[in-house]
This record gives structure tokens, sequence and C-alpha cells, in this order.
């Protein structure tokens, strides 16, 4: 699985420097409330922190629902949306999540995370936070193997980005207070209502910083430099 991520991000946005491929910000940033809280209970959020780290931006792990009160942000990572409402159900993160929106802050969900914000899921049903006024078809390019990266139109980012779509769910609908950031083939992958975000894809793949930076760029602490 590994190599075929690593494989992707080449594809994607060129090669990189082995051995920044699998470097951690400093044990430092990862302690609460230094910048943007990644949500750790499951999928590659450390594809995120790498990303953050390299913009200069701090960041920590969060796996407990009080992490996130203090942070300047939040991420929900890609991976399976139907265990991260298992985790989500055995502690107040919903509540926890849905406050932290409430304040403004920035939120950015891909792939599952995406899911996770939508106000309805289908295929099959499943709940969302209703956090974003959208409509998400899970898995609607197939199966793992049915996986790609390809590029997305985003006037709104500048023109193309380079997007990995894994096991990607599909925007089927979305309501008047959404705006369109990008599409792919006529069809909406990244979308905003207010402080909050959601792309279908994996911006945290490629070496391309523009979705992360539309997100947290002035909001986030900044790394001390050494």
């Amino acid at each position: 699985m590994e190599k075929t991520r690593a494989g992707r991000r080449q594809a994607a946005g060129g090669r990189r420097d082995e051995n920044k491929e699998h470097r951690l910000p400093p044990p430092a940033s990862r302690l609460p409330n230094q910048g943007v809280a990644v949500l750790a209970l499951q999928g590659d959020f450390g594809a995120h922190r790498r990303k953050l780290s390299e913009m200069g931006i701090e960041s920590f792990e969060a796996r407990r629902p009080e992490e996130i009160e203090k942070a300047s942000g939040l991420i929900i990572p890609g991976g399976e949306s139907t265990t991260l409402w298992k985790f989500f159900e055995s502690a107040p993160w919903e509540e926890a999540i849905a406050r932290f929106a409430g304040s403004g802050r920035p939120v950015l969900g891909t792939c599952a995370g995406a899911i996770v914000l939508a106000r309805q899921v289908f295929n099959p049903a499943q709940k969302g936070l209703g956090l974003l006024d959208i409509a998400v078809e899970r898995n609607a390019y197939g199966r793992q193997a049915d996986s790609f990266v390809g590029v997305v139109d985003a006037p709104a980012l500048g023109g193309e980005l380079p997007a990995v779509f894994i096991r990607a769910p599909r925007i089927r609908r979305a309501g008047p207070a959404v705006e369109i950031l990008a599409t792919r083939e006529g069809e909406p992958v990244l979308a905003r209502q207010d402080n909050v975000v959601a792309a279908t894809f994996h911006p945290e793949l490629t070496d391309d910083e523009r979705v992360h930076r539309m997100v947290f760029a002035g909001s986030a602490r900044k790394r001390r430099s050494a």
C-alpha cells in the first residue's frame, strides 16, 4: 500500500526526496493547541502533517475530542467513513467538531472526511455531520483498484490541480450556499461553505500546496525556525 501511495505522489507531483517523504515534524509540534489539529483516529493523517510542515505550519495529532478545542484549524483525513463514525460514537466527537466549525475556524475534510462533513450520504445511506450542504455518493468511482491520479479544473486556485482519487466519493448535489472551487469533467470535487471545505480527492498526496494553503494560510500558527 505504501509503495502504491508513494508512486501516486511521484506521478502527481514529480520526484520527491526519499528521506523527506517519511519525515514527520518534531515531537514538540505534536502537542495539543500547537496549530492545526489533524484527526488521527485512522487514515493517512501523517501525509497531511507532512504537507503542513512543508508549508511551515504547525500541527498535531488529535485522538480525543477535547484536544481540538484550542487548535487553529482542523483536518479530517481520508480513510473509511464508517470506521470514523464508530470512533465518533465512542466519544463526543460530533459535538466537538460541530462546535469547532461553529467557531469560524477552518475545517478541511478529504475523501472520507468530505463524506463525514456532508449533509446527505448515500450508497449506502450513512449519517453525516451536516456541516456542508452537499449530498455525497460513497465509492462512486469503484473499488480500490479503480483509484487514479488525475487533474481537476480549479480556476479559483489559479488553474489545474493534480489530484489523487482513492475509492473517492462524488458530490451529487450542492446547496445554494456552497461554492464549487474545483471540478473534474464538470462534476464538483472541491467545495466550500463558509469556513468548511471538502475535497473528494487527496491533495495531501501531491506536491501541490494550494488546497491546504487556501484553507489554512494566515489562520494557523507558523512553526518557529530553529
